[in-house]
């Protein structure tokens, strides 16, 4: 198989295995079980790192269901493939080098030597990070849970937010509420906010960081462009989060909840799923700017989904080249390969040719609003799990196409396509000829 195939294949097994667990009594509070679309869903959107939910997490499920959405988080986020690394070296097992093809494609390391360094580093960073968060969150939520459930909920909230994953255990306060009851507060926005970036900027680009001693200049390009780009991203839309929602979901709230509530804002949509503000009460702005984040998504990678920060990244200078009439694609005193450029624009030609055609069919079988169904389409390809309220809603086929929809964006289009591809590669090259552009 190649390692596009075994990646897809070895996410549609998890999740099946997921949403078996998720079916059986002992899961669900009413010792029944439900309908498997909904475990499958469920599931799906747990492996996905997406977020989408049929049913409010700590209301529907047990201890041992929340126990299963955590370890369907933890090895959605981190890939099935780094856990394998993992088993093949605690077992004294020799890695090979079809297994190290197989997990330099899973991280995006574009690189045979160092990939069972880098999953070592990947493995302990994400415990010590993760470890940290639920440290800080078990803090926090013993002030307004028992010490048991506080520790639970810390470890719970710490790894959903570093695998971008969203699923959250606040509906024992309100059903559905995520943390909004947390708009204001530090602790636990900043927290969130930390866990979310640090595990949507990509293995490689850590790696990367650690081995330079997290010196900027000695970076790689790919990380400088992720870490360059990943902060103008939270800078600009949570300035333009304060302009479009002062008089929206902002409205009543002091300047200091408010500066909270647009950084928020700016980071969780890439990918996260996490809300501190009612999302289905956006204006036009606040939504559009959403979807926008959402279709960017996080770094290459990541635990995070979208066509990914590094892709937009070689659009915008693809285009700003174009436009200022250089053949080449320069930046930072280097170049990017034209293939890397064709891959990029590719790769987002196949996320908005997905998710489009896919709302289509959803409006064509479900009367929803347009702007409704197309904000769930982009969330669950990008894996984010922000809804305007409509996932509890859809019918059997929409569901599933929004299944399919977060299976491809954490897989990847490109990935799933050249996955079931049955062409080979072909080395005819045939006579060129101009076609007009524009």
């Amino acid at each position: 198989m190649r390692p596009a195939q075994l990646f897809a294949l070895g996410f549609a097994i998890i999740i099946l295995a997921g949403a078996l667990l998720l079916c059986l009594p002992v899961s669900n509070r009413d010792g029944h079980s439900i309908p498997f679309i909904n475990a499958l869903f469920t599931s799906c959107s747990a492996t996905c790192v997406t977020g989408l939910v049929v049913y409010d997490t700590w209301s529907q499920f047990t201890a041992f269901g929340q126990v299963v959405i955590i370890c369907l988080i933890q090895i959605g986020g981190l890939g099935f493939m780094t856990f394998a690394i993992l088993i093949s070296m605690a077992a004294g097992k020799r890695i090979g080098l079809r297994e190290r093809i197989n997990v330099s494609e899973a991280v995006g390391a574009g690189r045979l030597g160092g990939v069972v360094k880098l999953a070592r580093r990947t493995i302990f960073g994400t415990l010590i990070i993760e470890g940290l968060g639920a440290i800080i969150l078990a803090i926090r939520f013993s002030a307004d849970f028992p010490a048991g459930t506080a520790i639970w909920y810390g470890v719970f909230h710490s790894i959903s937010a570093f695998c971008n994953a969203g699923f959250d255990l606040m509906g024992v306060l309100k059903p559905g509420s995520s943390l909004m009851l947390y708009v204001g507060d530090p602790t636990v926005n900043f927290t969130i906010m930390a866990l979310i970036v640090l595990g949507g900027l990509g293995f490689v680009v850590w790696d990367d960081a650690v081995t330079n001693k997290f010196r900027f200049k000695r970076l790689n390009l790919h990380s400088k462009l992720v870490l360059t780009y990943t902060a103008g991203a939270i800078i600009i839309s949570a300035l333009l989060f304060l302009v479009t929602e002062r008089d929206g979901v902002f409205r009543g709230m002091n300047a200091g909840t408010r500066v909270l509530a647009s950084l928020f804002c700016a980071v969780t949509p890439r990918t996260a799923g996490f809300n501190t503000v009612d999302v289905g009460a956006m204006s036009q702005g606040g939504t559009l700017l959403t979807t926008l984040l959402m279709i960017i998504g996080a770094g290459s990678g990541s635990t995070g989904g979208g066509v990914k920060i590094s892709t937009f990244a070689v659009m915008v200078l693809s285009v700003i080249a174009y436009t200022r009439g250089h053949r080449d694609v320069n930046v930072m005193q280097r170049r990017i390969d034209q293939d890397v450029c064709r891959r990029a624009f590719c790769s987002v030609l196949l996320y908005l040719g997905v998710a489009l055609l896919s709302g289509l069919v959803i409006c064509a079988t479900q009367p929803l609003p347009l702007t409704n169904v197309l904000f769930e389409c982009f969330s669950a390809i990008g894996t984010v799990g922000l809804t305007t309220g409509i996932t509890s809603k859809l019918w059997l086929l929409p569901k599933a196409i929004i299944i399919l929809l977060m299976y491809s964006g954490r897989v990847g289009s490109l990935t799933l396509f050249m996955a079931i591809s049955l062409f080979k590669n072909d080395s005819t090259r045939f006579p060129e000829e101009q076609v007009i552009i524009g």
